[in-house]
């Protein structure tokens, strides 16, 4: 059971320096969404770039190497810009 626990802590550590995050939003409809998300995240110094994608309703946010983005700040940010995050992944 330790064994199971400690892997389990060891592979969400590991993800959380994913490089790619893709982060399903709800709300999104029009160009205007993306530049709002988009603008909450320009100043985010770990966000390489980003991309929103409407129709999928998708964010994929690509991190400088080495850095990375807490679920509490993209949930905070995308929750800022007026939309709400349905759920997180990481690649």
């Amino acid at each position: 059971m330790k064994k199971l626990i400690l892997g389990t802590i060891l592979m969400m550590s590991m993800s959380a320096f994913a490089a790619e995050v893709n982060v399903k939003v709800s709300g999104m409809v029009c160009s205007m969404c993306a530049q709002g998300i988009e603008k909450k995240f320009k100043n985010e110094s770990s966000v390489k770039n980003l991309k929103v994608d409407l129709d999928e309703k998708l964010v994929t946010i690509h991190t400088h190497e080495g850095k990375e983005v807490s679920d509490e700040v993209i949930t905070k940010l995308i929750t800022e810009a007026g939309y709400n995050v349905a759920e997180i992944s990481r690649k």
